[in-house]
């Protein structure tokens, strides 16, 4: 279980839900109700990114991966 207690750990939570959504767009659940934005057009105006929902999802993944590497060694 993972305890978001500081600002990075939290902000990791927002990406690892923000990257869940994301996958359940790529098989055609919406997890927005009228009007609010998806996970893929929130992802990309945060995170700068551009290119379908696949590239995006699989970007995000290598940013989460980075991350978690990054805590680990330090």
């Amino acid at each position: 279980m993972m305890i978001a207690d500081t600002p990075q750990k939290i902000e990791l939570y927002r990406m690892h839900v923000l990257h869940k959504m994301l996958k359940l767009e790529l098989v055609g659940i919406k997890m927005n109700r009228g009007g609010q934005p998806t996970a893929y057009s929130v992802i990309k105006r945060e995170f700068n990114l551009k290119g379908s929902r696949q590239k995006v999802y699989d970007t995000m993944t290598e940013i989460i991966n980075t991350i978690q590497q990054q805590e680990g060694e330090a």
